[in-house]
C-alpha cells in the first residue's frame, strides 16, 4: 500500500476511494480501522471513521489508530480527508486532528485545502466557495 487514507466520514471517503479509483489506483476502502493486514494488491487504503462530528480527543485518537494502522501496511504517503466545507467550530476537530498527525508523522509544513472541485468546492484567494 502507498497511500494512506483517513477520512472524517463514510460518504467523502467514498467520493475519495472512487476518485482514486477512477485515476487507476487499486483501492479499499475500510469502514473503520481493520483488524488484520490489507491484500498485497491494494495501493491506495481509505480507512473512513465516523468522526467528523465527535469530540476533538476522540478524533484524534480514532485517527492516530488508523494512522498506526495504515503506516504498518507500508503507507509512504497519508491523506487526511476532513469535509471540503469545512464545516466546523472553533471547538471543532479538523486542526486538532490534522495537528496530532503531523505530530505524528514529524511533518513541518503540511497542506490544508478545504475543496473538492469535482462537487464545485473550491478555494480562491484563501476562503473555500
Amino acid at each position: 500500500m502507498l497511500l494512506g487514507c483517513i477520512g472524517d466520514d463514510f460518504t467523502g471517503s467514498s467520493d475519495l476511494a472512487n476518485t482514486l479509483a477512477k485515476g487507476g489506483m487499486r483501492v479499499t476502502q475500510y469502514s473503520g480501522v481493520p483488524n488484520g493486514p490489507a491484500p498485497q494488491d491494494v495501493q491506495a487504503g481509505v480507512v473512513a471513521l465516523k468522526s467528523r462530528s465527535i469530540p476533538a480527543s476522540d478524533a484524534i485518537a480514532k485517527s492516530l489508530e488508523a494512522l498506526d494502522w495504515l503506516l504498518a501496511q507500508g503507507c509512504t504517503q497519508i491523506f487526511f480527508k476532513y469535509c471540503s466545507t469545512f464545516d466546523s467550530t472553533a471547538g471543532g476537530n479538523i486542526g486538532p486532528v490534522a495537528d496530532a498527525l503531523a505530530d505524528a508523522l514529524d511533518a513541518h509544513s503540511v497542506i490544508v485545502c478545504p475543496a473538492f472541485p469535482g462537487t464545485g468546492r473550491s478555494v480562491y484567494q484563501g476562503p473555500s466557495l
